[in-house]
């Protein structure tokens, strides 16, 4: 590959679930590394999971679109934003599985306070998750 690949993983399953706040620390600390590594490497980091989405229980096949797009928004504008919200809270706004967004904020915090939006896409198909990609490039 003409790039090296750091995935970002964080457990969204067991409790007790990191923060918002703390999972963007860690994505900050991961593109601290990367930069001080010394190689002129092209590096990709890379966080997956996803949106809002709820499989079982009283809400399954819940999703909040308005509360994904703006996410999604924020991690340009405003990569902070999802750190107000404990825990608690993201469950209440995406559904159970909802918070595995905590890896696309600990992407997005390694590329540094601005990034460039490349690429987005966000789709509901017939099914019980909402689908997005992000592709984002930090600004020196």
């Amino acid at each position: 590959w003409p790039v090296k690949v750091v995935p970002v993983c964080i457990n969204t399953v067991q409790f007790p679930l990191p923060s918002a706040a703390r999972c963007y620390k860690l994505g900050a600390a991961i593109g601290r590394a990367v930069a001080a590594y010394p190689s002129d490497a092209r590096v990709l980091i890379l966080g997956t999971g996803g949106l809002s989405h709820q499989l079982d229980g009283e809400r399954a096949g819940f999703i909040n679109k308005d509360f994904d797009l703006q996410f999604m928004e924020s991690l340009t504008s405003d990569p902070t934003w999802a750190t107000q919200y404990s825990i608690h809270q993201l469950v209440e706004k995406t559904g159970t599985q909802g918070v595995e967004l905590l890896m696309w904020l600990a992407a997005r915090a390694a590329l540094g306070p601005k990034a460039r939006k490349l690429h987005a896409n966000y789709h509901i198909p017939i099914s019980n998750t909402a689908a997005g990609l992000m592709l984002l490039e930090p600004v020196a």
